[in-house]
């Protein structure tokens, strides 16, 4: 939103879907997000369609910088509350120095940002939507 909002790069404002998957399909912890992004949005004043270049939404490099930012930053936040709880082998975390060490590993790593060219029709939508209704792995499931 930020990014796209900035006339630098879009400068409309745009929506997005976005879903959370905690695990991967071996029902492995790794947490992602999938999003649809319209190919545009309104531009600031509401009263036009501004549509991005064909075939390019937005640097990904740039979003991925970005999204590494304010995520950590929320994450840190959020520590400081006290609103984060850790078990098992990440209980260490709970202490204010692991947990900057470990925020500190994560700004220094690149993350993955993937986009996918613009769809021409709805299709975005069947993409995604199966994901949406699989239900989260249960220990008591079987």
């Amino acid at each position: 939103l930020t990014i796209a909002a900035d006339p630098k790069h879009l400068g409309a404002k745009v929506g997005i879907t976005a879903v959370l998957h905690t695990w991967s399909s071996a029902m492995t912890h790794h947490p992602h997000i999938h999003m649809i992004v319209p190919g545009g949005g309104l531009s600031a004043d509401g009263s036009r369609w501004v549509s991005c270049r064909p075939a390019f939404f937005l640097s990904v490099r740039v979003l991925s910088r970005l999204f590494r930012r304010l995520f950590l930053g929320a994450l840190a936040a959020a520590h400081a509350e006290g609103r984060l709880a850790f078990f098992g082998d990440r209980e260490e975390l709970t202490e204010t120095r692991a947990f900057a060490a470990f925020l500190k590993r994560q700004r220094r790593a690149e993350w993955v940002v993937y986009a996918k060219a613009p769809f021409g029709d709805p299709e975005a939508c069947s993409l995604i939507s199966p994901a949406t209704r699989i239900a989260s792995p249960s220990p008591t499931a079987g």
